[in-house]
């Protein structure tokens, strides 16, 4: 349709029932805003029909997907340099306390709060949770969770340094595995999700099966926290863990729920009226206070080369089963992919232990 001021209104059927209209100036300039590409490249496109208008715009969505996809590897990473940081940190002002004789974490004294090293990992710790944050909104969890293996390769090089930890042969083999893994699960992770609104997060969190799964991650905290943990804690290396474990699931999942949120405040919609938002807030901070006090127990009473990777493998155990049952991530994987995926993080879990022989 020409209309004035040599100006023409294009009417483009996408699919069965969907029209767009643009007005520009010409053919050229209508291709371009529709495949999203610079007018020099315009005449390569003059005469689409139908069929090349679904491929391109199909194309630029798949590109649009994979840069999210780059961004939150590339905060995952950050983040891992953070948190890898934050546990020498930690470690060294727990270690200082000890010498000075006051009361440890792992018998319940809270002195770290006035040793400013110790702030200063917590501060690491935030940096790279916030930076873990955005990734999650950006990536799957699925991919996000099991590059945290970058913090605890991260650690053991420091710790090297820092605390007369020396790294031998098969660390440096497990080095190279744990990279190698990564770079796999990069390869092979999903590039979409389902879970794009708070209402679809809600639609899930209503799921028997996740009501089931959560109902029995709780049980399982409350015996660790009030039954386990008074008896075994300080002689078990897997009580303080599992109960950090454990409860990153809920934290993991209300991260994805909150960055789902952050999307929807940009887009200027009302979150602040959504109930599922508060809920989320409030199960984050309770999760992840009560990951940072058994996390601190588990540090101060046992060895950092024996936490890192154990918490790492179970930690993301966790976080994966909770994700493939709350969001469905590996729906839109292929059978390569899943099993990709599995091979990078087994190879990831073996490169760990290796780390640490």
């Amino acid at each position: 349709v020409h209309l004035a001021e040599e100006k023409y209104l294009f009417f483009l059927t996408l699919s069965p029932g969907a029209v767009l209209s643009l007005v520009c100036r010409d053919s050229y300039e209508a291709w371009c805003q529709i495949i999203n590409v610079s007018e020099t490249q315009a005449p390569f496109f003059t005469y689409p029909d139908n069929h090349s208008n679904e491929t391109n715009l199909s194309v630029s969505t798949s590109a649009g997907s994979k840069y999210r996809l780059y961004v939150g590897v590339a905060l995952a990473i950050g983040s891992s340099i953070f948190v890898g940081s934050s546990f020498i940190l930690k470690k060294k002002g727990l270690l200082q306390l000890a010498d000075k004789g006051v009361t440890r974490a792992g018998q319940g004294g809270y002195s770290y709060l006035k040793e400013w090293l110790w702030w200063a990992g917590l501060l690491s710790m935030g940096v790279g949770e916030a930076a873990n944050f955005a990734a999650y909104a950006f990536a799957p969890a699925t991919l996000v969770t099991p590059l945290g293996a970058l913090s605890v390769l991260i650690s053991a090089i420091l710790s090297s340094y820092f605390l007369n930890e020396k790294l031998n042969v098969h660390g440096k083999l497990g080095c190279i595995l744990s990279i190698l893994g990564s770079t796999v699960m990069v390869i092979h992770a999903p590039e979409e999700e389902e879970v794009t609104s708070l209402d679809e997060m809600e639609i899930k969190l209503k799921d028997p099966v996740f009501i089931a799964f959560a109902v029995v991650i709780t049980v399982v905290s409350l015996v660790l926290i009030f039954v386990v943990a008074p008896r075994k804690g300080q002689t078990n290396i897997l009580v303080y863990i599992s109960i950090c474990s454990v409860i990153g699931a809920f934290s993991v999942s209300s991260v994805k729920g909150l960055g789902i949120a952050i999307k929807e405040i940009l887009e200027q919609k009302p979150v602040y009226q959504h109930p599922l938002v508060y809920i989320l807030v409030g199960t984050l901070v309770l999760s992840v206070s009560t990951q940072i006090n058994y996390l601190n127990k588990a540090l101060d009473m046992f060895n950092t080369s024996l936490v890192t990777p154990i918490y790492y493998v179970c930690f993301t155990t966790t976080v994966v089963t909770c994700s493939i049952i709350l969001f469905k991530e590996w729906n839109s994987m292929d059978l390569g992919d899943i099993i990709g995926s599995l091979s990078g993080f087994f190879t990831i879990i073996i490169g760990i232990f290796l780390l640490h022989a």
